[in-house]
This record gives structure tokens, C-alpha cells and sequence, in this order.
């Protein structure tokens, strides 16, 4: 399994590209902006897009949804809880002064418990609310593509509509209880670890003994 991380907009987020690299499908999780870059990337793999995985519905990590559609025709997974915000990330980034092209509705819905398959590798969907109330991350492989939950010495932020604090702390708590050596792929800024962050990010080191 290949997995490429491709930093794009403003707002740097992050759009991890998951190759398996036996049949060459691949998935584009989170596609914030710059489509064309995006699928340029997935053509000089050589691989072929089978579809957008999306951690939640900012509009920072779906700017490039309408276009990949658009081109590939690819089919978009998303938590049903968060489809408001899915709906209005047009109207979102107006309000920070940006623009996107609203994106076709999504055509799959992600649920806690799912399986979702690249190839022959498989992912679990584990919902974590809070920063947004269908955040998903997906969990495999010693990795975790967890969008906006937790980054190198920081986590989501929690001021924003449709947020909740209080649940966040419960999905802060369940990120923690996970084996120390998991990858931590984030929406924003470098890698990290589990290990890494129990031991240093304040947000997480609370829950170390726990």
C-alpha cells in the first residue's frame, strides 16, 4: 500500500492519496482544493480513482469534490450526520472570504462499524464526533487517516458550528486508548504518532494513564 500526502489551498489540508499497489485503485481522502493537481497525481502513480473518502464536510477538505466528480466519476462517502454541513460548504467558505464549487451530493454513507476496501486492503470506520458531528477517521494498517480529530501537538478545534466540546473529549479519549504505534494522518500539519502525542500534546498526554 502506497500512501501520498498532497498539502493543498490556503488553508493547507491535507489530501492523503491511498494506492494499493497491486491492482493500482486508488482513493482520494479529503480533496480540499486544486482538483486538477489532485488528479495529476493519482494519473502519475499510474493508478485509477475508485472514489472520495471524506473525513467530515469542511469546506477545506471537499473544495475539489465537484471538480474529481466531475472528471472521474467516482462515487463520495460521507457520515450522513454530516450532511448540513456538506450542503452549505459553499456558503461556508464565503464566510472566510474563499470560494467553493458546491459538490454533488454524496453517494454513499459511512457508519461506525463499516468496512471500506481499496483493493485488498481494508479500512474501519470509526466515527469520532466533536470537531464536526460525522467525523469519521479510517483505521487500518497500523495507520490512522483521522481528518481533523488530532494533529502533531494540537487537535481540532471545537468553536465552530455544528462543534461539540464535550462529545470531542469522549472521541479525544478513544483516539488515545489506540496502540501506541499508529500513524496519525492528519488534515493539517506533519504525521504523527499516538506514542508521540500521549507524550507531549497537552490535548491527549491527560488521557496517557488512563
Amino acid at each position: 500500500m502506497i500512501i501520498r500526502v498532497l498539502t493543498v489551498g490556503m488553508l493547507e489540508e491535507n489530501c492523503w492519496m491511498v494506492i494499493d499497489e497491486e491492482t493500482r485503485d486508488a482513493v482520494l481522502i479529503d480533496p480540499g482544493e486544486e482538483g486538477e493537481r489532485l488528479l495529476a497525481a493519482v494519473d502519475a502513480e499510474g493508478a485509477t480513482l475508485k472514489a472520495i473518502w471524506l473525513t467530515h464536510a469542511h469546506f477545506d477538505h471537499l473544495g475539489a469534490v465537484a471538480h474529481i466528480v466531475r472528471e472521474r466519476h467516482v462515487p463520495v462517502w460521507l457520515h450522513p450526520l454530516d450532511r448540513a454541513l456538506f450542503d452549505f460548504a459553499e456558503q461556508s467558505a464565503a464566510q472566510f472570504g474563499l470560494s467553493v464549487e458546491p459538490p454533488p451530493p454524496p453517494t454513499h454513507e459511512l457508519a461506525e462499524g463499516d468496512t471500506v476496501r481499496l483493493g485488498s486492503h481494508d479500512f474501519h470506520v470509526i466515527h469520532l464526533p466533536g470537531h464536526s458531528p460525522g467525523h469519521v477517521g479510517f483505521l487500518g494498517h497500523n495507520v490512522l487517516l483521522g481528518g481533523d480529530c488530532l494533529f502533531a501537538g494540537s487537535v481540532g478545534r471545537t468553536d465552530l458550528p455544528f462543534c461539540d466540546p464535550d462529545i470531542f473529549q469522549d472521541t479525544l479519549q478513544r483516539i488515545a486508548a489506540l496502540p501506541s504505534a499508529t500513524r496519525v494522518l492528519p488534515g493539517h500539519g506533519p504525521a504523527t504518532t499516538i506514542a508521540r502525542e500521549l507524550a507531549s500534546n497537552p490535548y491527549l498526554r491527560q488521557y496517557a494513564a488512563r
